[in-house]
C-alpha cells in the first residue's frame, strides 16, 4: 500500500482549488494499491488558499506565502499527519507531486514566486525521508 498526493489522482486540493491529475495516479488508487492525501488540507489549510514557497530565514526553513505570511505550521502539522498515517498503515513508499513546499521531491520553488526551481524537498517529503519512507515524484 502506499499514499500518494491527492491532486495527483484529481481531487481540486492544490493551492488554486485544480489538481495535478495523472492517470497513472488514480489507476494505483482505484486498484485499492494507494491512499490519496492532501498535506497542506490536513495541515489545516482550506482550498483554495494563497501559493506559498520555502524560503531559509535566519538558517531556517520557512513556507510564506505569496502576501508574505508564515505558514509553516500549517504545513508542518500536515506533514506530521501524513507520517502518522504512513506509521499506522505501515506505509513504505508515498508518491508525492513535484515542486510542492508540502511534496516536492529533489525540486522545490526558490521563494521568489518566479518559477525558479532550487535543490530541495517540500516539508511532508524531507518528514517522510527522515523517517526512512521512500519518497517519489510522479511528473
Amino acid at each position: 500500500m502506499y499514499l500518494i498526493s491527492a491532486c495527483l489522482v484529481g481531487i481540486n486540493c492544490k493551492y488554486n482549488g485544480k489538481n495535478n491529475y495523472n492517470e497513472n495516479a488514480l489507476k494505483l488508487v482505484q486498484c485499492g494499491n494507494a491512499i490519496p492525501v492532501c498535506p497542506e488540507q490536513l495541515g489545516g489549510l482550506p482550498t483554495p488558499r494563497i501559493p506559498a514557497e520555502i524560503k531559509i530565514i535566519d538558517g531556517k526553513r520557512k513556507v510564506i506565502n505569496k502576501e508574505g505570511k508564515d505558514v509553516t505550521e500549517y504545513f508542518e502539522k500536515g506533514a506530521n499527519e501524513v507520517l502518522k498515517l504512513c506509521k499506522q498503515l505501515n506505509i513504505k513508499k508515498v508518491f508525492l507531486q513535484p515542486r510542492s513546499p508540502s511534496c516536492g521531491v529533489g525540486n522545490i520553488y526558490d521563494g521568489s514566486f518566479t518559477g525558479i526551481l532550487v535543490d530541495g524537498n517540500g516539508i511532508t517529503a524531507q518528514l517522510l525521508k527522515d523517517n526512512g519512507i521512500e519518497v517519489e515524484s510522479i511528473q
